[in-house]
């Protein structure tokens, strides 16, 4: 098994021993993103919704250099600072995933890196 990690400096740089994604093949593994600026590396202001958008824009640019789109992807899991902000989160998620939208697990935790509200992490096939 071959595997290449991916990197960018469209997203965060990784904060910890991990890779933004790793592809094996045809399938690429993208580590969880918060709504981290790239250039700043702190997160964005304006609360969830700006969250949310920064977030996917991050799982964007990572797919990106792997060669894929959202498109490609068949699984998001999403994970929420407050299980009350349920709703608004799928409204603005649905703005930016293509129909069919990828299969998805979403799940309050304690607490989020940075403070974060939000963090989303995709699996996404791609052409080889």
């Amino acid at each position: 098994m071959t595997r290449q990690a991916i990197k960018t400096t469209a997203a965060p740089a990784a904060v910890g021993p991990y890779s933004q994604a790793i592809a094996t093949h045809d399938l690429v593994f993208c580590s969880g993103q918060v709504g981290l600026d790239p250039a700043t590396g702190e997160l964005v202001p304006g609360g969830l919704e700006a969250q949310v958008e920064r977030v996917i824009r991050n799982l964007e640019a990572v797919l990106d250099a792997a060669g894929c789109t959202l498109a490609n992807v068949v699984k998001t899991t999403c994970f929420l600072a407050d299980i009350n902000d349920f709703a608004t989160f799928n409204a603005i998620y649905a703005r930016f995933l293509p129909d069919p939208p990828p299969a998805r697990s979403t799940f309050a935790v304690k607490a989020l890196p940075k403070q974060a509200l939000v963090e989303i992490e995709a699996i996404a096939v791609r052409e080889v």
